[in-house]
């Protein structure tokens, strides 16, 4: 999409400043009526490092046959992974908003989540909606819409909108720009908001592995089964984590990821676990999507438990914290677009001068909507 059509709509979009501020008139983005359950919008997750304290919902096979059929309707467009590998979209719009995303969580210490959200908000954008090039404000703008909206959604305690902006960011943004960028990606993304996560099938996976059972029984004669060790869920959780860093697990479902993290964990911690045994225990997924999505987790995490010992880590574990946790997952290197750490964007770009000035939108017939943005020079 061009630069104008990126003006266009989101002059379309754009309410006055009153109705912006007003949370009457701008609508609930909660109203959505999707597939996640109540159980999984009330998780919490442990952010800053902590252990996670996780309530994730507890599916029959009924349940859980729904939500697989519901996913896809949450996931970027089928052609979106080959569009990034063969350079059709640019990586580094991806890469930018993710690392400053990243940070800003990590300044925050919120849950795992509410990064996950972002991310899948922003991949979703990206493969409906192209950013007019050359306009780095516009990949800073998306990615905060992409957090805050985010933040809402899971997060008990939310900053202000401007104060989002954490880590020196090159542009910043009033309140109102910022609002209007979210209508955007709401507007993009169908105010469908409350997707299936990895997260809403792990304990699903892990009982039927582990208990041959769904968590709730569809037969009333039988007694649901106990809930996973907490220490497999905390495990499932930082390796689910670990899948968001790079490109190659936009391929699969959130399901097919899920199946492989708990066929992973479950056999690294209890008994060893038969991979076909298990992925017969399993309906309504793609079993060599699974196997495929394993093979990858494999790879991932002997990669990172390589470069845990190379940095002096004891036993060259997954890192405890979120953000420990993607910085090694980026050693992993699929693709070589995806082999370093990328900076904050604007990490070497900062001038001593902190004076503000607005930016030239002159070129743009309706770029008076994003009139406030203001760039560090």
């Amino acid at each position: 999409m061009d630069e104008d059509s990126f003006d266009r709509v989101t002059s379309d979009l754009i309410c006055s400043e009153a109705d912006l501020d007003d949370p009457e008139t701008v609508p609930s983005i909660t109203d959505d009526k999707d597939c996640q359950s109540s159980a999984d919008k009330a998780s919490s997750f442990g952010g800053g490092g902590s252990d996670s304290m996780i309530a994730l919902p507890s599916l029959s096979d009924g349940k859980f046959a729904l939500m697989v059929q519901e996913e896809k309707n949450y996931m970027p467009k089928d052609d979106y992974l080959e569009r990034l590998r063969t350079g059709d979209l640019d990586m580094s719009v991806r890469r930018q908003a993710l690392d400053w995303i990243l940070k800003a969580h990590a300044h925050y210490g919120f849950g795992e989540l509410a990064f996950y959200l972002a991310m899948n908000y922003l991949d979703r954008f990206l493969s409906v909606f192209e950013l007019p090039g050359g306009k780095g404000w516009a990949v800073q703008l998306l990615a905060v819409a992409c957090l805050s909206l985010g933040v809402k959604m899971v997060e008990v305690e939310v900053p202000l909108i401007v104060d989002l902006q954490v880590g020196d960011p090159k542009f910043v943004f009033e309140a109102k720009t910022i609002r209007r960028m979210e209508l955007l990606v709401l507007s993009n993304l169908k105010w469908k908001m409350n997707p299936c996560t990895p997260y809403s099938f792990i304990d699903y996976f892990l009982r039927k592995i582990i208990f041959n059972a769904p968590a709730d029984h569809d037969d009333d004669d039988q007694q649901p089964k106990p809930p996973p060790d907490g220490g497999l869920i905390g495990k499932a959780v930082k390796l689910i984590l670990c899948t968001i860093k790079g490109i190659d697990f936009l391929e699969f479902k959130p399901s097919e990821i899920a199946a492989a993290v708990a066929i992973l964990v479950a056999g690294e911690t209890t008994q060893a676990v038969d991979i076909e045994k298990a992925l017969s225990c399993f309906i309504q997924i793609e079993k060599e999507k699974v196997i495929k999505c394993h093979d990858l987790l494999q790879d991932m995490r002997l990669m990172m438990k390589v470069a845990g010992s190379s940095s002096g880590s004891s036993n060259g574990s997954v890192p405890q914290s979120p953000i420990g946790v993607l910085e090694a997952a980026s050693y992993l290197s699929y693709k070589s677009d995806e082999r370093t750490v990328g900076s904050c964007p604007n990490s070497s770009n900062n001038s001593p001068d902190t004076k503000k000035k607005k930016i030239d939108t002159t070129s743009s017939p309706s770029s008076s909507s994003f009139a406030n943005n203001s760039q560090k020079s």
